[in-house]
């Protein structure tokens, strides 16, 4: 008997153009600036991996191969710039380890009843999001404007640090609540299943951040080998 096997493979996407990735890009900034949900920060993350990905096809279009002396000064520059966010996103994806960890914590010390106990996760929380605050203080480099490629690279990374940016302050506000914090609530009968509820929702959100970020990452690490391709030629 013959089996007919079913192909799985997906149509191929149409090639991006550079308008097309600055609409997209514009489309995300506007879109983080208002929000105020993790969740949406998720899904930006997985947005900012698709434009990656079409940047990937605009640097390797051959157009984009061969350089001029000043192109390629302005490739090295990309090349830093790029290395900052490599380290900035490394540091982010092990907060996010840190910070799942604490929420882990802090779940059990509820069960067990012991507020002291889960006061002190929440103060480690709160000193985890003040270490990773530290880590926006550096400038990302800007790109000269007379290369688009460039440009949008450039424009990518400042997008992907204003993202980060905005999550760890999301994230902030989590745990940080001036007059009811997620510790009186629980402690508070009608209000415990909201709280385990409500930190079982965070530890998931940040497990989604921490696959966002890690993805990303490997993003930009082909990007840095596409762009050291077009160097070394």
């Amino acid at each position: 008997m013959a089996f007919h096997q079913r192909s799985t493979s997906m149509p191929s996407r149409p090639h991006v153009c550079e308008t097309e990735i600055e609409h997209e890009l514009h489309s995300l900034e506007a879109s983080i600036s208002s929000s105020n949900s993790i969740s949406t920060m998720c899904d930006s993350l997985r947005t900012l991996a698709n434009i990656y990905d079409g940047l990937e096809e605009i640097i390797c279009l051959p157009s984009n191969q061969v350089c001029s002396s000043r192109q390629r000064r302005m490739l090295d520059g990309e090349m830093e710039g790029s290395l900052e966010v490599l380290d900035l996103c490394s540091a982010m994806q092990e907060i996010f380890v840190e910070m799942k960890s604490i929420i882990q914590e802090l779940q059990v010390a509820l069960r067990k009843g012991g507020d002291s106990s889960a006061q002190a996760k929440i103060q480690a929380y709160t000193r985890l999001v003040k270490k990773a605050k530290n880590h926006f203080k550096k400038n990302t480099k800007k790109a000269p404007a007379d290369c688009s490629m460039v440009m949008l690279l450039a424009k990518t990374r400042e997008i992907f640090v204003s993202l980060l940016e905005s999550t760890l302050r999301l994230l902030s506000k989590q745990i940080e609540m001036p007059k009811r914090s997620l510790v009186s609530k629980a402690f508070h009968k009608k209000k415990a299943v909201v709280c385990k509820e409500q930190l079982l929702e965070l530890e998931c959100s940040i497990e989604d951040l921490e696959s966002g970020a890690g993805h990303l990452f490997r993003k930009l690490v082909q990007s840095r080998v596409s762009l050291l391709n077009i160097l070394s030629s």
